[in-house]
């Protein structure tokens, strides 16, 4: 806990670096306290002696802006007693920038790692200003009127805390975002002469967007570029620089950061390569400037970055090289991929996709997807995100985010570098509420939907049409995308029985024949969009020569808003002019989306369809368990081999009680008289099984014999599994209640943190079924998903054709997916528990067996996830 290292945000957006105090600092803080009055110190723990970072029972931690020391908060832990006085010291030219509850926020999670359950604080009346940063902590007034204020906080975090915690981490990211996206001034270090240069271009694209404030270019060897005067050095510039783009060869960044830093520079774009993808050199490169970018308070996006660009009209902002000049629009865009930034930009245009802003992190070294999805949540210009992603950084908070902003703006991802079938990576994005999609192509087909037309309340779809071939591969494609195509009501086939006369019945779908009139296709459109029996219409058109008259129809079938509409102008490359609205930046709706075929029209409509049920949805709380005692959890890890084996079932029993489970009984045999005199001690009958892994619950094989009344039937089974497989310990066990077999397991995946799957149990399930997992954190409606989901969950939940089943104790079975998920969250040294089987009867859950396993000690925390821990706080962020 004395090594932690953490970059954080304030509420202005400026950077801050947090750390445990060392002796290095007593100098600084003598002259902190110095500074202040007796009133602003008072309450401090450590007022006669100073901090002691290695004194017991205290913690420090101190707040350095630019390197400077300018906060520090500690506890003191009061003797024989869980709770611990909490002191906070902030410079008076730094107050007001939300650094005192951030400083608290660290200090809290470091005292619940310690051990520490309540943090107390005594506060003067008259201290307004500190009152107000304990109270944004969480902290909570419980005595005091005239005299000393009494504040108090459980390092658990209260759902309110909690609260409070994260809404001031949303604003001071999204701020430090806007600073980076709205800067007054811009500088472009490397801006060259020569066109095709990186730094020629950016600095091209700055001045031809029309950047609202001054641009200037830094090149030593030229006195102008683009007619613009050229400054030497950074440092040279008259003015401020709130934004500096590094476009210098590799070996050149780190002294051009450095120069950014002394020029007090607010963001960094390093659009340079060679760097982490360039051996140990590149890496080491990467480490120092992503140091001294975060000592100086600099945002960082790159190296390796394409760049960012805002269309606001205030800002106009263009500081990348790629090609393409996107028009504004209300679509948020990101990704990870330099090289696809071009990509980005042209196929949006082709789309008439506008963007309201672009952002391409290239290595992500500071600022990430979070950081950015932050930024969108209240920017009133986006609408819809993408995102393009290869890796995640710190992926709970992720989820957590964009489960949050999903419920008002649809957040779509593809991502790269992994399998196409990732069920941990499924799991993620279905917790989360993210739309996943599989191709470039897929990203920017949702998106043009998503930002055009209203979510459809439901998967029923109206099919109008030019050609009956066309019509019947829509209605195949809808069927294969989990989408209904109703029959039409009485009212709706009157509707188009006036529009259409006589003939057949009108049906669905509706086929108006290769040279459909205007007036009829538009008569048509309305009817179908109009029915109550619909909950979004397919369009299909077929090369017409009035072509621009049927996508003006549509258009205006699609302005009324009822239900979302959708276009597949066949021969068309891109969408029709007619369909596209011409201004993309405006609130609402306007153009109508185009695909290129039927097919990719179903898919992109019942994917807004899923994602609007998933808005519906209730999201669900992480609910209040009694009975937890982690420390008894952590406590059993203790001197534990930390080699990948499992756990000895000692161990396993005390970690798994922390968490308020209980194994069933169990006792562990290596010869016939030892089970008989266990199971004379158990008591029959009992069950006996081979203790190996592998052979866990396999009744198949064999390796399981049940229900054993006495000596007898003990040696008859004792010689059967041995036959089947061979030499080994034994179980002995009592006879568990009747139940549904099934396993549940949490993982520690590499790139997506812990996993929580759930799925039947049994011999043929292990062969056929495939678990269903949920990344955590674990909400009670996650959980209920989780049971009802599964193969098979019927036998849970009881119903079904026949008959069926009578239901189970699946609150049970909730209950215990809960504990497991409280304990991967704050027990991060387990890398696994298997618990197999669970036997989930009419009361209740018997766990049968279980497994442990922990990280090897070896683990680099770098190549983990960077994970929320304590209350919240990101240490490895």
């Amino acid at each position: 806990m004395n090594d932690w290292e953490a970059d954080a945000v304030l509420a202005d957006g400026a950077t801050v670096q947090l750390r445990p105090v060392s002796d290095a600092d007593l100098a600084d803080l003598a002259a902190l306290r110095a500074g202040l009055s007796a009133a602003e110190g008072a309450g401090l723990p450590w007022a006669d002696d100073g901090p002691a970072q290695g004194h017991p029972g205290r913690l420090a931690v101190v707040a350095l802006l630019r390197g400077r020391l300018v906060g520090v908060a500690e506890y003191e832990r009061l003797a024989g007693t869980d709770q611990a006085r909490v002191g906070l010291l902030v410079e008076r030219a730094h107050r007001r920038r939300g650094l005192g509850p951030l400083l608290l926020e660290h200090l809290t999670a470091a005292a619940h790692d310690q051990g520490v359950r309540q943090l107390v604080a005594d506060l003067p009346v008259d201290n307004t200003q500190a009152l107000e940063a304990f109270r944004a902590a969480g902290f909570v007034h419980t005595a005091g009127t005239a005299g000393p204020v009494r504040m108090m906080f459980s390092t658990a975090q209260t759902p309110r805390a909690r609260g409070m915690s994260r809404a001031l981490e949303q604003r001071a990211e999204a701020r430090s975002i806007a600073r980076l996206l709205a800067p007054r001034t811009v500088a472009v270090l490397g801006a060259s002469r020569e066109p095709g240069a990186a730094g020629h271009e950016v600095f091209h694209r700055l001045l031809s967007s029309d950047f609202h404030g001054p641009a200037y270019p830094v090149n030593p060897a030229a006195r102008q570029v683009a007619s613009v005067y050229a400054y030497p050095d950074v440092r040279e510039i008259p003015d401020a620089v709130d934004l500096a783009v590094i476009a210098v060869p590799a070996p050149q960044v780190v002294d051009a950061v450095r120069a950014c830093a002394e020029k007090d520079v607010r963001s960094l774009i390093v659009v340079s390569a060679g760097f982490a993808e360039a051996g140990p050199e590149g890496r080491a490169r990467l480490a120092e400037v992503t140091r001294l970018a975060r000592v100086s308070g600099m945002r960082l996006i790159g190296p390796n970055a394409m760049g960012v660009i805002n269309t606001d009209p205030a800002v106009r902002l263009h500081a990348t090289f790629a090609v393409g000049e996107p028009a504004a629009g209300r679509v948020g865009a990101f990704t990870q991929s330099g090289a696809l930034a071009g990509t980005f930009l042209t196929e949006s245009a082709r789309r008439a996709i506008g963007l309201s802003t672009f952002v391409s992190t290239g290595d992500r070294s500071d600022v990430s997807a979070n950081d950015v999805l932050q930024f969108w949540q209240s920017d009133p210009r986006t609408d819809v995100a993408l995102l393009h992603l290869q890796s995640f950084g710190n992926p709970r908070k992720f989820a957590r985010i964009a489960r949050r902003l999903g419920r008002s703006k649809p957040v779509v991802a593809l991502k790269s570098g992994g399998r196409s079938a990732d069920p941990a990576l499924d799991a993620l994005f279905t917790s989360a509420g993210v739309i996943r999609v599989g191709t470039l192509g897929q990203l920017f087909d949702l998106a043009a939907l998503l930002v055009t037309q209203p979510l459809p309340v439901g998967r029923r779809v109206g099919v109008v049409g030019t050609s009956s071939a066309l019509a019947a591969l829509a209605v195949d494609a809808c069927h294969t995308a989990g989408l209904e195509v109703p029959a039409f009501g009485p009212a709706t086939a009157a509707a188009l029985g006036e529009v259409l006369g006589s003939g057949p019945e009108p049906a669905n779908p509706v086929d108006l024949g290769a040279m459909a009139a205007p007036e009829r296709f538009a008569g048509a459109l309305r009817a179908v969009a109009g029915s109550a029996e619909v909950d979004a219409v397919l369009v299909l058109v077929t090369p017409h020569p009035a072509v621009d008259e049927l996508a003006r129809a549509v258009r205006g079938v699609a302005a009324a808003g009822r239900v979302p509409v959708a276009a597949s102008f066949l021969g068309h490359d891109g969408i029709p002019a007619a369909l596209a609205a011409g201004d993309t930046a405006a609130p609402g709706r306007g153009s109508v989306p185009s695909f290129a075929s039927p097919e990719s029209a179903a898919w992109a409509i019942a994917r807004a369809a899923e994602h609007a049920a998933w808005r519906d949805r209730e999201q669900g709380t992480v609910p209040a368990l009694d009975r937890l005692d982690l420390d008894r959890s952590r406590a059993a890890l203790a001197g534990a081999a930390m080699d990948g084996s499992w756990l000895p079932s000692e161990r396993v029993d005390e970690v798994l009680a922390g968490a308020g489970l209980a194994v069933w009984r169990s006792e562990r045999v290596t010869s016939e008289q030892e089970a008989r005199a266990a199971a004379e001690r158990i008591g029959w009958p009992v069950a006996l099984k081979i203790a190996d892994e592998r052979f866990r619950g396999r009744l198949d094989v064999g390796a399981v014999r049940l229900g054993l009344a006495g000596p007898g039937a003990l040696a008859q089974a004792w010689r059967t599994i041995r036959l089947a497989v061979g030499p080994g310990d034994m179980l002995v066990q009592p006879m568990a209640p009747a139940g549904v077999s099934t396993v549940v397991r949490m993982t520690q995946d590499p790139a997506i943190g812990p996993l929580l799957s759930l799925r039947l149990g049994g011999a043929v399930a292990d062969l056929l079924v495939d678990p269903l997992a949920r990344a955590l954190p674990l909400t009670d409606r996650d959980a209920a998903e989780l049971v009802r989901g599964i193969r098979g969950s019927v036998l849970l939940v009881g119903g079904g054709s026949g008959g069926g089943t009578a239901p189970v104790d699946v609150a049970a079975l909730e209950d215990l997916l809960h504990r497991l998920a409280r304990l991967a969250e704050e027990v991060p040294a387990v890398a696994e528990v298997l618990l197999d089987p669970v036997l989930v009867g009419r009361s209740g859950v018997v766990v049968l067996h279980a497994g442990v396993r922990l990280l090897p000690p070896e683990t680099d925390p770098d190549s983990l996830p960077r994970r929320m821990t304590g209350a919240g706080v990101d240490y490895f962020r």
